[in-house]
C-alpha cells in the first residue's frame, strides 16, 4: 500500500504569499512520489473529496482553495535529466523558479525568459500562464515539451510532441483544472547574459514610442508610479560582452534598501495616512538612479520582493496599450484615495495554447497592484472596466471580476480546452469555487 506523508493538523490553515486568501481543508498532504500523488486523487474520489494542489500560494486568486484535499508538491522538486544538445530538461513539478534557475546554470542552460519574482513553483507558474516581457517571447507555457498528469481518477498520463501532442497543446495552461502536473519536460536555452540599462523617462514620451521600444529590444517594461510624470523604463538585451554585474554596495542600495525597506515603508505609511505619504517617499528616496550592468540572465530577471501586496493583470492586444495605459492614468489620477503602488507594463508574443492569456495575439500586459490589506475593489474595478474594452483577458492568477461567462468570448479556443477538461477531469475532482466562476463547472 502506498504511503502518503501528512503535515501536523496544526498546519491545515491555508493562506496565500498576499494574505488575501484563506482557507480550511479536510487535510494537507505533500506527497514524496508520484505514486502517493495519484494515491491520494483515488483516495479522494473514494471519500468524495475533491483535490488542489498549491505550490508557493503566489496566486492572488483562489485557484488553489479548497475544502477538500490540498497538495503541497514541495518534495517533487528533482531536475530529473538534462540533455545539454537539445536543452530538454525534466523537473519535478514543484521545483520553485529560483532553484531551477541556479541548477540551469549550473549546467550552462537557461530558460528564456522569466518574469521579475522567481518564487513560484513551476507548475504553479505555468498553469495560470505565467510571463516575463519580450515582443518575440511568449509564457513561461510556451517552453513545454512534455508534461506528466495524474487525471480525476488517479491514473498517470504522459503528454509531449509524439505523445497525446493534442493534449499538451491545451494542458500546459490549465488553471489547475486539468489534473496534477507532476512532471514537467522543458525546452531551455543555452545560458546567456544580458546588458540591462534602466532610465527615467517621461510617460507620454514613452507611450508615444512604445511600440518601436518593445521592437527594439529583447526585453522592454515601465513601471510608473501612479502621480508621476515620469517612469522607470527597463530594457534588456542579450550580450557577449564581459560580465559588468552591480556592485554590492549598489545591489544594497536600489534593490534592497530603496525597492524593498523604503518602498515598504512608504506604501505602509501611504495605506494609513494618505495625505502623508507623499513628503516620506520623498525624504526616504533622494532620486531613482539609473542603471547599466550585464550580468547572468536570470539575476537580471529576478528580484528580491519583500513588499507584499495584491495584484490584477490583463493583457491586451499590443496595438491598443497607449491608449488604454493613458485610460488608466486618467482612471487613477481621479480617483478619491490615492495610489501608492507602481503600475507596471510588459509584452509579450502570441502562442496556440487554447487557455493562454495571449492565445492568438501579441499582447502587452497592464498590472496594477495594492498594498498587501489594503483597499482594491474600486481601483481593480475601474481598471477592468477599461480593459473590457479591448477584450482584455485577466491573469488566471490574479485578482479580476469576470465569470466564464465573460471569458469564454474572449478566447477563440475556449472549447478545445473545456473538452480536455471534460476528459481528464469528468466528476469535477479538480474543481474549486474558482475554477467553477471562471471555467463553469464541469
Amino acid at each position: 500500500m502506498t504511503t502518503v506523508s501528512f503535515r501536523p493538523a496544526r498546519s491545515t490553515t491555508f493562506r496565500n504569499w498576499a494574505g488575501n486568501q484563506v482557507c480550511l481543508p479536510a487535510e494537507r498532504l505533500t506527497p514524496g512520489s508520484v505514486e502517493e500523488v495519484s494515491a491520494v486523487v483515488e483516495r479522494a474520489a473514494a471519500q468524495g473529496h475533491r483535490v488542489k494542489v498549491v505550490g508557493a500560494g503566489h496566486s492572488f486568486t483562489a485557484a488553489a482553495c479548497t475544502d477538500g484535499f490540498l497538495l503541497g508538491l514541495d518534495r517533487l522538486d528533482a531536475v530529473e535529466s538534462v540533455d545539454r544538445a537539445t536543452g530538454r530538461v525534466v523537473v519535478g513539478a514543484g521545483i520553485r523558479l529560483k532553484d531551477l534557475n541556479k541548477r540551469l546554470d549550473e549546467v550552462g542552460l537557461a530558460l528564456p525568459n522569466l518574469g521579475d519574482i522567481a518564487y513560484q513553483s513551476i507548475a504553479g507558474a505555468i498553469a495560470t500562464a505565467t510571463h516575463g516581457t519580450g515582443a518575440r517571447l511568449g509564457n513561461l507555457a510556451t517552453t513545454v515539451v512534455g508534461m506528466e498528469l495524474i487525471d480525476g481518477l488517479g491514473r498517470r498520463i504522459w503528454c509531449d510532441e509524439d505523445e497525446r501532442p493534442d493534449l499538451l497543446r491545451v494542458a500546459r495552461v490549465g488553471v489547475g483544472a486539468l489534473g496534477i502536473v507532476t512532471k514537467v519536460a522543458l525546452r531551455c536555452v543555452p545560458a546567456f547574459d544580458l546588458h540591462a540599462v534602466e532610465t527615467i523617462e517621461v510617460l507620454d514620451e514613452v507611450l508615444d514610442g512604445f511600440h518601436d521600444h518593445a521592437e527594439a529590444n529583447d526585453h522592454f517594461e515601465l513601471f510608473w508610479m501612479p502621480g508621476a510624470r515620469r517612469c522607470l523604463v527597463k530594457r534588456n538585451n542579450r550580450t557577449t560582452e564581459p560580465r559588468r554585474p552591480q556592485p554590492r554596495r549598489a545591489y544594497l542600495r536600489d534593490k534592497i534598501l530603496s525597492e524593498n525597506v523604503a518602498f515598504g515603508v512608504v506604501t505602509r505609511v501611504g495605506a494609513r495616512h494618505p495625505t502623508v505619504a507623499p513628503r516620506i517617499a520623498r525624504l526616504l528616496d533622494p532620486g531613482v538612479q539609473g542603471r547599466d550592468l550585464i550580468d547572468a540572465s536570470h539575476r537580471i530577471f529576478a528580484s528580491p520582493r519583500w513588499v507584499r501586496f495584491t495584484e490584477m493583470e490583463y493583457g491586451i492586444p499590443r496595438e491598443a496599450l497607449p491608449e488604454a495605459m493613458r485610460r488608466v492614468r486618467d482612471l487613477v489620477q481621479g480617483m478619491a484615495e490615492p495610489v501608492f503602488f507602481p503600475i507596471e507594463v510588459r509584452v509579450s508574443a502570441a502562442d496556440d495554447i487554447p487557455l493562454s492569456t495571449a492565445h492568438g495575439r501579441d499582447t502587452a500586459w497592464i498590472a496594477a497592484h495594492v498594498h498587501k490589506g489594503g483597499s482594491y475593489e474600486t481601483y481593480f474595478q475601474g481598471v477592468e472596466a477599461i480593459m473590457d474594452d479591448y477584450d482584455g483577458r485577466p491573469h488566471w492568477g490574479k485578482l479580476h471580476f469576470q465569470s466564464h461567462r465573460t471569458l469564454a468570448p474572449r478566447y477563440p479556443a475556449w472549447d478545445d480546452a473545456m473538452k480536455v477538461r471534460l476528459e481528464l477531469d469528468p466528476d469535477g475532482r479538480f474543481a474549486n469555487p474558482y475554477t467553477d466562476r471562471v471555467l463553469g463547472p464541469v
